[in-house]
């Protein structure tokens, strides 16, 4: 029988969704949880950092294990954490002592879910015969932005029409997807990115130049992207003057469509895209949607960069690992696991940067944003690198 692999590639799909709802829907609920269950805010800060944290172990981990493990069992036991997370957090915190321990406990166990599926999805999707996998992975990973939408959209839309009362139902409802996911990812067909045994280790990829210039596109990826991101919603209510409720809609909503709509774009033509001139392009696009942001003095014109950047940073994550992988076709999982870790750092360390400062510069965004605009200059140059490493060994065949 002929294996249908668009079965995995729909359970992929809403893997990314899933992960999606793990990190984005706890954050609506902040203020929530300060209220019922008395949180000071500087402990309810330490949930995204929670989350985050546990993936970056889980990269560590995948690097290391994940091949002996198998791919199967991890994505399944990755749907499993992400439903017994959600689920969770509609009754742990009652029943603990201390609900902040509750709450960090069910993140932890949702973020260990989310960080199986972010470092096994795209190899999974890498291993299937499937043509233009550039196209296909470009076209994955706008799932997660379309999740990202999802989940804000429809959670206000619950929140209006049920109450914020209502939200331990909505966690419930959420967790329903990676629920069923578990079935998609315990049928379908999954192969391995290398045969066993015969993937590189992990110390033959650290002697690998074009490995270390892959690493720091995956980190610059990640911090173009949440550098923004992270203080879209903030950065419009300074720059316009919005409510919070308008300013998330404007920003981090409107942010995550163009970036899907990017992915999606790619995803269509890359077959007749070169993808290095493309995400160049995109580097560029990216550097002038942080400077019209940081310098321009019309807060119109600002906003606009803020929006577009989401468009401009839409190919950097999925397309440096479709750079990457067919130059190091020997990586395996190895390989996924550290481009993931490289791109969580960038995404730890640039809003961390921009907020920094910003605080130094007397709360200004807009010096946090200039500081930003570091992100995408080096991934062009980066991506300059790596085009004139490529001519170079064309040249020697």
């Amino acid at each position: 029988m002929q294996k249908n692999y668009q079965k995995t590639l729909k359970a992929c799909y809403l893997g990314f969704i899933t992960q999606a709802i793990t990190a984005n829907f706890a954050p609506l609920l902040f203020l929530k949880f300060h209220t019922d269950y008395g949180i000071p805010l500087g402990r309810i800060a330490l949930i995204p950092t929670t989350f985050f944290f546990t993936q970056l172990l889980i990269d560590l981990f995948c690097a290391r294990f994940v091949d002996k493990i198998g791919y199967r069992k991890c994505v399944v036991a990755s749907e499993v954490a992400s439903v017994l997370g959600l689920a969770g957090l509609a009754f742990i915190p009652d029943l603990c002592a201390d609900p902040f321990a509750g709450i960090i406990a069910c993140v932890i166990v949702y973020a260990i879910g989310s960080g199986l599926i972010e470092v096994v999805g795209s190899p999974i999707v890498e291993a299937c015969p499937f043509e233009h996998k550039d196209a296909v992975m470009s076209l994955l990973h706008s799932f997660y932005c379309w999740g990202s939408v999802g989940v804000i959209l429809l959670s206000t839309l619950f929140f209006s029409v049920f109450g914020i009362d209502s939200w331990k139902w909505l966690a419930c409802l959420w967790a329903l997807i990676p629920l069923y996911n578990i079935y998609n990812f315990a049928t379908c067909p999954i192969e391995r990115l290398t045969e066993e045994g015969k993937g590189m280790t992990i110390r033959s990829l650290f002697r690998t130049p074009v490995f270390w210039l892959a690493l720091i596109l995956m980190v610059c990826a990640g911090a173009s992207e949440l550098s923004m991101a992270q203080w879209a919603s903030a950065y419009t209510e300074a720059a316009l003057g919005f409510s919070k409720s308008v300013g998330d809609l404007i920003g981090p909503c409107m942010f995550a469509v163009t970036m899907g709509v990017s992915r999606v774009i790619y995803g269509k033509y890359g077959a007749k895209i070169n993808l290095n001139r493309y995400m160049i392009a995109s580097g560029i696009l990216c550097l002038c949607c942080y400077l019209l942001a940081s310098l321009s003095s019309s807060p119109v014109l600002a906003l606009i960069g803020c929006i577009f950047c989401g468009f401009s940073v839409g190919i950097m994550w999925p397309g440096t690992i479709s750079i990457t992988s067919p130059r190091l076709p020997q990586g395996g999982t190895a390989l996924f696991a550290f481009l993931a870790m490289a791109g969580d750092l960038g995404g730890a360390f640039g809003p961390s940067l921009v907020g920094t400062v910003s605080q130094q510069a007397g709360d200004s965004l807009q010096s946090g944003m200039l500081a930003g605009s570091l992100f995408p200059l080096v991934l062009i140059v980066s991506l300059l690198l790596l085009g004139r490493n490529a001519a170079k060994k064309q040249a020697v065949k």
